[in-house]
């Protein structure tokens, strides 16, 4: 968009593929709003409500007057819990200096990566990625550098090119396991590749952990509890997957007390302290303990067995078996149709949405990437409707564009 003032150039940075991708899926959203026969597929929001002790703790907390200014980093009880969290499910043991809770897991990606990168500094991220890992990084003026996770190695990272890439402006390394969008969990070889170069080459390490809880046959593992990574790394995470409280935007970093110090600044000048009332909200959610995770963990197992048996009888489509998570990537190559020109008709011929997985990087340009946030009623007609469009498509090598 123009305008006679004009902008900042850092503004123009927000754009790109990794923008227009959600085109499909704010239409889709629009028209279920209006009561259209519409399934969206092209989001990570948990379709369970949350659940009923933690919106109960956050209404007590309206009630009791929880409605003012509360501190920048968290209340410490929360921050507390968050810590021991952390140490469940990472390994890794840490205090409450070592704590802040934010706006979701988003907005502690951009506040970490404007703390600790800058203009002329290299960023190395394996790609597919996370659409706003581009625009967060981007924002700081440093460079983000793409690592392959190619198809034919599975969509895992390929090591020899992350040591290939590093140079002298490289500062940080940011990667999410368990993945989204491919739903791979790093191994511990993988993890102590990125350890050992970090240490040698003195990188921070930033690590995206939002699916940490909801893994299926491979285990999570933090590469913060690994050895001489804890003054090295930072961890993100939230309660929007694990507890479905995506629109409560309540995450948390965890990382060196004084890089917590840096975030708390940027937390002053932005959010000013996170409501009350969501606080202790994502304070119940943590003392629930693992039994909702555990739930939601073996319904999105059973959302995705369901959907790979589905999809699987049609041999134009390749899925990519995700090890976490709740989205599936599909390979539709054989369908002679580009991911994006796959998406729009999909959606127009069927009132599926999907998202056109290029978005997240170059090695998933001929994938697109399957939500299983519905119920299985509801998956079971998508993939339905998803068969019928495919089988309605010639055969043919040439990739149609949209």
């Amino acid at each position: 968009m123009n305008h006679p003032l004009g902008f900042s150039s850092l503004a123009g940075r927000i754009s790109g593929r990794s923008v227009s991708a959600w085109d499909i899926h704010y239409e889709a959203t629009a028209a279920a709003r209006r009561g259209e026969d519409v399934i969206v597929l092209s989001v990570g929001d948990p379709d369970f409500p949350t659940p009923g002790p933690i919106v109960e703790a956050a209404v007590a907390a309206l009630r009791a007057g929880d409605t003012h200014y509360t501190p920048l980093a968290g209340y410490p009880e929360l921050r507390q819990a968050i810590a021991r969290e952390h140490e469940r499910v990472s390994g890794q043991a840490v205090g409450p200096e070592n704590v802040i809770f934010t706006a979701g897991a988003q907005n502690a990606l951009a506040a970490v990566a404007l703390t600790i990168v800058e203009r002329g500094d290299e960023v190395l991220v394996p790609e597919p990625m996370y659409l706003t890992y581009e625009a967060s990084i981007g924002l700081t003026g440093a460079t983000l550098v793409p690592i392959p996770q190619p198809p034919v190695l599975g969509l895992r990272l390929d090591l020899d090119a992350l040591a290939r890439a590093v140079t002298a402006r490289t500062r940080a390394i940011f990667f999410a396991t368990p993945n989204n969008p491919s739903g791979v969990v790093m191994s511990r070889e993988e993890l102590d590749f990125i350890a050992e170069l970090a240490i040698a080459r003195d990188l921070w390490v930033v690590a995206d952990e939002v699916y940490a809880t909801i893994t299926f046959e491979r285990p999570h593992l933090s590469i913060a509890s690994l050895p001489r990574m804890a003054d090295r790394t930072v961890t993100i995470s939230s309660v929007s997957k694990s507890h479905a409280m995506a629109g409560w935007r309540a995450g948390w970093a965890v990382g060196p007390e004084a890089l917590v110090e840096h975030l708390v600044r940027i937390a002053q000048c932005t959010l000013y302290g996170l409501p009350g009332f969501v606080q202790a909200g994502a304070l119940a959610a943590l003392q629930q303990g693992r039994a909702a995770q555990e739930t939601m963990r073996e319904t999105y197992r059973g959302r995705r067995d369901l959907v790979l048996e589905r999809l699987a009888v049609n041999k134009r489509l390749r899925c990519l078996r995700p090890e976490a998570g709740m989205f599936m990537l599909v390979d539709i190559t054989r369908t002679g149709l580009s991911a994006d020109a796959f998406v729009r008709r999909l959606y127009r011929a069927t009132g599926v949405s999907v998202l056109d997985a290029g978005a997240f990087g170059p090695s998933a340009a001929d994938y697109i990437r399957v939500s299983f946030a519905n119920g299985n009623d509801r998956l079971a007609e998508a993939c339905a409707r998803i068969l019928g469009f495919v089988d309605s498509l010639p055969d043919g090598p040439v990739k149609e564009r949209a």
